[in-house]
């Protein structure tokens, strides 16, 4: 009772303040949001036997019935209150945003099943050699480019030298990238090329690996899942590609659609890619806006949206009985979390460093901080069943690997408090705040996404929990951060953060190296030490091609990540997706994904019904 009766009376105070100065906002995020959207940022991997867990409280196809009208336009809404940057490259972009409008131009080489397993469906095949350590792509047909010209295996190679190359700018040269044989002496300037990387001929290369595991049937162990125009890109100096129209204007696709139009961090319009290897497209356009989250739920309901990219779940009950619409609902390849500074990242040597002397490298600490959190109590309050306490850093959604009986960080203010008294933090003065080891004032900096009224009042909630086990939280800045400074802040190692509050979207691959290893820019905590280091590697080992040796390297990761408490899950998610009653064939399923089937979407009238 005293839970819900605190829980209750933060939360009103918290709204009449924000009622009082007209507070507003939105959330989102490959980087992602802690609050509502994620990026999809990860990288791909075979997960050998492993099955994706579809289970959702909402279905993940609409079919709407009808005659359908020729052409049309789908319009859909962005969700987020941030611009969206408009790095329209697969191996530069950063955030979900980008990634969503990708998807409708997307250069995707592969398709995956709904175990997210490579098939030979694709524009390429994989074979893999395990004993030869070597992987061949092969283009399967002749394709071409959305401006007609033909793909080639020189395509196939262009995205390796981008990512690679000493000017490279983006995260994504990392030390699943150095699993390329010649990658680091092409990224150091001792070589001209990689010398793993061979063109056998005009529609297929080969990939000389360092190692091989059951990641590269997943798009793993270095193996790059696009193609990228060399006739379009090769001419501009690799440091000037994010800067320059062909990744911000007019790039050249393999996807559905093409880019035609791009009011920047505002909206996109796409036309119909005839070139492209499925067929034409049955829509002429897809308009997409950038809308606020706390305008979707009005604009669905008027009609002015076919389609939200997400849409926040603390706001499902203002849709859920709307007529014009279907809400289609799937498990979300991503976490939210909270995370600990405890280094720096060394820009020269492309390495996270581990500091001993930061300010939370106390496990007991972190561990107090996490179970001092009501996430039980958020879940049950505001997201209808839609969310549920994260036990691991490995979703559920990759049931192979995530582990249901980990327990987690359960709500538990007293725990906290044995931690912090074990710890040496302790309350001197007894003003019910702990000062720290010395006896001197402590206080931590807490950096968190703006959001909507309830995500500030969730965090205010947070910040209540962790003042009754007597930690004073405050926050960075003195306020909650708009999505893209947030990230720019913490990837910077800004020295004001001492722990942070986001998400990460795993993308088709569990493998988690890309985010926690210790040439992984993502490793935002910057935690490293050879025994992580060690935990990693077997994820990914060759012994890892066998399935039970896998499933355990897993098992002995998330129980390590547990322990050490340098991130902690909070959320696992459900995403909803709303989708307007005059479109016909929606798939939102894993293993029929709406990106891999845009050609047959099309609209049984000429608006969105309202």
């Amino acid at each position: 009772m005293k839970k819900n009766w605190l829980f209750l009376s933060v939360l009103f105070a918290f709204m009449l303040i924000l009622a009082a100065c007209n507070g507003g906002g939105g959330s989102g995020s490959e980087k992602g949001s802690e609050t509502d959207n994620t990026e999809k940022s990860g990288e791909t991997e075979k997960s050998g036997e492993s099955e994706a867990t579809n289970d959702s409280l909402l279905p993940m196809e609409v079919t709407n019935e009808g005659d359908a009208i020729q052409g049309g336009t789908l319009r859909v809404g962005l969700v987020t209150s941030s611009p969206f940057q408009g790095i329209f490259n697969w191996e530069l972009y950063e955030d979900a945003y980008d990634s969503e409008i990708l998807a409708f131009a997307s250069n995707v080489l592969f398709e995956q099943d709904g175990n997210f397993i490579v098939t030979d469906k694709g524009i390429a095949k994989l074979d893999v050699d395990a004993d030869a350590k070597t992987a061949t792509v092969t283009i399967q047909g002749d394709y071409k480019w959305s401006d007609g010209t033909p793909l080639t295996a020189d395509d196939l190679i262009f995205p390796y030298e981008l990512i690679g190359h000493p000017d490279y700018t983006g995260v994504r040269y990392d030390d699943d990238f150095k699993n390329i044989v010649g990658a680091e002496e092409y990224h150091n300037g001792q070589a001209d090329t990689i010398s793993g990387i061979t063109k056998i001929d005009d529609k297929s290369i080969k990939i000389q690996l360092k190692k091989i595991s059951p990641a590269i049937y997943s798009i793993g162990d270095g193996l790059w899942a696009y193609a990228e125009p060399k006739h379009q890109l090769e001419s501009i100096p690799v440091k000037d590609l994010l800067a320059s129209d062909a990744v911000r204007k007019n790039p050249v696709t393999l996807g559905a659609f093409k880019i035609d139009k791009v009011v920047n961090g505002e909206s996109v319009q796409f036309v119909a890619n005839e070139h492209y290897f499925k067929g034409k497209p049955k829509v002429d356009k897809v308009v997409l806006e950038v809308v606020p989250p706390t305008s979707i739920g009005e604009a669905l309901r008027t009609g002015k949206y076919d389609i939200a990219t997400s849409y926040p779940t603390n706001q499902y009950d203002s849709i859920k009985d709307l007529q014009n619409i279907a809400l289609l609902g799937r498990p979300e390849l991503s976490y939210s979390y909270i995370g600990f500074k405890l280094g720096k990242y060394d820009t020269t040597n492309k390495l996270n460093v581990f500091d001993e002397k930061s300010k939370m490298n106390s496990i007991e600490l972190r561990q107090a901080v996490a179970y001092a959190m009501d996430v039980e109590g958020v879940a049950e309050k505001f997201y209808q069943g839609l969310r549920e306490r994260g036990n691991s850093l490995i979703p559920p959604v990759f049931a192979s690997y995530y582990d249901s009986t980990l327990e987690g960080y359960n709500y538990d203010p007293e725990k906290a408090k044995e931690l912090l008294d074990k710890a040496g933090f302790k309350d001197v003065d007894g003003d019910g705040i702990r000062e720290d080891k010395d006896g001197k004032k402590f206080s931590i900096r807490l950096a968190s996404m703006a959001g909507s009224e309830t995500d500030e009042a969730i965090v205010e909630y947070f910040r209540q929990n962790w003042k009754e086990v007597g930690l004073d939280v405050q926050l960075t800045t003195g306020r909650l951060i708009e999505f893209n400074a947030f990230y720019d802040k913490v990837q910077a190692d800004d020295p004001e953060i001492d722990m942070y509050q986001a998400a990460w979207g795993t993308g088709t691959n569990p493998s988690p190296k890309g985010l926690y290893g210790e040439g992984a820019e993502f490793n935002f905590s910057r935690y490293v030490s050879p025994e992580l280091t060690k935990l990693l590697d077997a994820i990914d080992s060759e012994e890892a091609m066998d399935q039970d040796t896998r499933t355990k390297a897993f098992r002995a990761w998330q129980e390590y990540m547990s322990e050490k408490a340098m991130v902690v899950p909070t959320f696992f998610r459900t995403e909803i997706i709303p989708v307007n009653k005059r479109v016909k064939n929606w798939n939102a399923s894993y293993d029929n994904g709406t990106t891999d089937n845009l050609q047959t979407i099309e609209l049984l009238a000429d608006q969105p019904i309202k």
